[in-house]
């Protein structure tokens, strides 16, 4: 494993080596963050011949920079906020709802458009394994990290390919495992670690959740 990384697939592939020597996963759950996060997860449920589903979260950028994370909304109404952003740029709450308004209107519309009719699955007692394409600072994932918490899993692990190591700290603190092979110190944005790092469409990830419910 180098830098780059080629594409999300191959990401996939080599997260699943360095979850199967450094966990000891049995029967596994595996959660894509979506967008870019399900090609990643695909390729670790098929290695793992485990179901694929989706934990839908949204990143709250600030009103003046929208890439900035504010914090993160998911499904279940989990909402987290970072404070030090949120007092940097003296962000009232008046601004924060604007943009969680704006951003739980999306997430609903990617959820029927992903799940439909299927049913969330129950995740009591099951070992969770949490996929995304990276991290940068982490509030996407920390919302996702507790709205799983909240449904009882046995265990939970996050696996991503790239991030900052002072996120990955913060990560190690929430859950029980924790799998990132590349944590460069330079790091302006999970891009730039990728050769292709093109956006992944709805269809993409519609087309390949069919492939693995299916399967």
């Amino acid at each position: 494993m180098q830098l780059p990384i080629p594409d999300r697939n191959v990401a996939g592939r080599w997260l699943a080596k360095r979850l199967q020597q450094e966990t000891d996963l049995k029967d596994p759950l595996v959660l894509a963050l979506p967008r870019g996060g399900v090609p990643v997860a695909y390729e670790i449920a098929k290695v793992y011949k485990a179901p694929l589903d989706l934990l839908l979260v949204r990143k709250l950028g600030t009103p003046i920079f929208p890439e900035l994370a504010m914090g993160a909304i998911s499904s279940g109404g989990i909402r987290f906020l970072n404070d030090s952003v949120i007092s940097a740029y003296n962000i009232g709450e008046k601004a924060i709802a604007q943009v969680e308004t704006k951003e739980r209107q999306e997430l609903q519309r990617r959820e029927t458009a992903y799940r439909g009719e299927r049913p969330h699955p129950d995740l009591t007692n099951r070992d969770i394994i949490l996929v995304d394409d990276g991290l940068a600072t982490g509030s996407t994932m920390i919302a996702a990290i507790e709205a799983v918490k909240q449904q009882g899993p046995h265990s939970l692990t996050v696996a991503v390919p790239v991030s900052p190591p002072d996120t990955i700290a913060v990560i190690k603190q929430l859950v029980d495992h924790v799998v990132c092979p590349f944590q460069p110190y330079e790091f302006s944005s999970i891009g730039q670690w990728y050769i292709d790092f093109g956006q992944v469409s709805d269809e993409e990830v519609e087309s390949l959740l069919k492939q693995a419910w299916q399967e």
